[in-house]
């Protein structure tokens, strides 16, 4: 009895063990990281060789490997990276670093108004989630549906980390190892815009009104003829922003009339409300016939009263009778 008392006694404590706060964080940690890893495995194809050619192009120009490897940590801005590299080199010009940083990556004040609902309730994640607000970090946790029981802060820190990680890991071996790599890494930045076509084509199959597409094509072809392929960036992002912004209230009625802004999930909540109407005017009406019930039982409960107390009293009396009786 002593001997089943402990093993029952040892039971519980692995029970409580696997129950604890401390378990069920790790689960739903892992799971995170588990639902996120492979939306990431296109951008570690890309990322880690992109980081590679930045390795080996700070180490051609003379640096040590604790450039490329500190920069892609604490920097994390690609294209600027390589630009910093020349930079680097020149006359100390803050005023240039920062005019040029804020002209290659001005596009990431669009990304973060976009994302402020996203980020929303992360927590002491969110810093890091707006530091590592790349593009191809933005593409995946603005338009990836985060799967059905996978904290949504842990699933996008997963997504940050991991593209931040690719990046680091690529540039610092590049860096260490610039002078021995003897194959040709030409044309595997492609990977990226294959990436951004296949991601656009998801929405665009997903989404029922393709307005707002069709607004970032048109913008983004318009500006392209009128400012050139080095200047159009900016420019288009400005015109999608304003141009949606005018046509936010239209498009959103639109969309809860006819049910295409927000596809089959405007048709459940437009059914939801009938339905909640429906039930309202059922309660409506159940409870004035419960009034009208109420009413006439109230009713014939003083007509029993009435006659009760007519009864108890004898017959009325009324003028013709006592007129006869006179007679």
């Amino acid at each position: 009895m002593a001997l089943k008392g402990r093993q029952a006694g040892r039971h519980e404590g692995r029970d409580a063990a696997t129950t604890s706060p401390v378990s069920l964080r790790s689960g739903r940690v892992g799971k995170a990281f588990r639902a996120a890893f492979p939306y990431t495995m296109p951008i570690f194809a890309s990322f880690w060789f992109l980081g590679l050619t930045y390795g080996i192009y700070m180490h051609a120009l003379g640096f040590s490997f604790w450039y490329p490897m500190f920069m892609s940590l604490f920097i994390f801005a690609g294209s600027m990276e390589f630009v910093a590299g020349n930079m680097l080199l020149g006359a100390f010009d803050p005023l240039q670093a920062l005019l040029m940083t804020l002209a290659i990556n001005a596009r990431h004040l669009f990304y973060g108004i976009s994302m402020l609902d996203r980020y929303r309730g992360t927590g002491w994640k969110k810093p890091y989630l707006v530091f590592g607000l790349c593009d191809e970090s933005f593409s995946l946790n603005y338009s990836i549906d985060v799967p059905e029981g996978v904290d949504a802060g842990w699933f996008m820190f997963f997504i940050t980390f991991l593209n931040h990680m690719y990046w680091f890991t690529g540039a610092t071996i590049g860096g260490l190892c610039g002078s021995i790599i003897p194959f040709d890494t030409t044309g595997l930045d492609f990977v990226m815009t294959a990436m951004f076509v296949v991601i656009f084509l998801d929405q665009w199959l997903k989404d029922t009104s393709h307005l707002s597409a069709v607004v970032g094509l048109g913008a983004s072809l318009l500006c392209l003829v009128c400012f050139g392929a080095d200047r159009f960036v900016i420019p288009s992002m400005v015109a999608i922003l304003l141009v949606l912004t005018l046509v936010r209230r239209p498009l959103e009625r639109g969309g809860r009339l006819t049910g295409l802004s927000s596809g089959p999930g405007m048709e459940e909540e437009v059914a939801a409300e009938q339905l909640s109407g429906a039930e309202d005017g059922d309660d409506t009406s159940t409870a004035r016939a419960d009034g009208r019930s109420s009413d006439g039982r109230q009713g014939l409960r003083r007509h029993a009263a009435r006659s009760h107390v007519d009864g108890t009293r004898g017959p009325r009396r009324t003028k013709s009778s006592e007129g006869r009786g006179r007679r």
